[in-house]
């Protein structure tokens, strides 16, 4: 597998731990890499450990309001900052923008929207589109929700979509029934998994018909994506 380039971090800071983890689990889901903060302070720590490309950020938190925090943010880190905030007078919007925010989206939010948004201002700060991933003959682009198997475009489900992304991100290496559930499903389950296997079988007629098989059972461990051998 060529990972053209990586998945953004992101940074979510809100005090609200319903709206919190909400958002980190859309974002994951979106293919971000997720840390989450419910303070001012636990953002500054987080972004001076380790910066993210962007931040997501209520105004009104518990110590620091969101302003402030941008403020030490920016002595040390030039990163992008989304406002995300109930606040919604035009004095705030602002304030908010003066400040070098890139965005600034009131509550409450369509998540479809807020991601747009996202990947604009990741596309304008970092210069680059989220990474196309590459197998052989198949090429997958997350942007666009696309496809290709030997330049031939090939229609997924979003399900299987993101399954075959979780795939080719583990090019070679097995990956269990329940590493696919908890990634592509997005929950712990405990029960029957052949709802995996089922996708599984989904994925291989789309791919492998009339072509040399990529998606291989590992019997009693789970499932890899290998390219052809030539």
């Amino acid at each position: 597998m060529t990972v053209v380039s990586g998945a953004e971090r992101l940074l979510v800071v809100d005090d609200e731990p319903t709206v919190r983890e909400l958002l980190a689990a859309t974002l994951r889901f979106a293919g971000f890499r997720v840390s989450t903060a419910a303070t001012g302070a636990e953002a500054v720590a987080s972004a001076a450990d380790s910066p993210p490309d962007l931040v997501l950020l209520d105004v009104m938190l518990p110590d620091l309001d969101g302003f402030e925090v941008v403020r030490r943010l920016r002595e040390h880190h030039p990163v992008p900052v989304l406002f995300l905030t109930a606040r919604d007078r035009q004095a705030d919007k602002i304030t908010g923008l003066s400040l070098g925010a890139d965005d600034y989206v009131t509550k409450p939010f369509d998540l479809e929207e807020l991601i747009a948004r996202i990947r604009a201002i990741l596309r304008r700060t970092t210069g680059r589109r989220t990474g196309l991933l590459t197998s052989g003959p198949l090429v997958l682009d997350p942007d666009g929700h696309q496809v290709t198997r030997d330049g031939e475009p090939v229609r997924l489900s979003p399900t299987e979509f993101r399954l075959l992304r979780y795939l080719m991100e583990n090019a070679g290496q097995v990956v269990s029934r329940a590493q696919i559930l908890d990634r592509v499903w997005q929950y712990d389950f405990g029960g029957d998994t052949s709802i995996v296997d089922t996708y599984i079988s989904y994925l291989r007629r789309k791919l492998d018909a009339g072509h040399p098989k990529l998606i291989h059972t590992v019997h009693g461990t789970g499932y890899v994506l290998r390219e052809p051998r030539r």
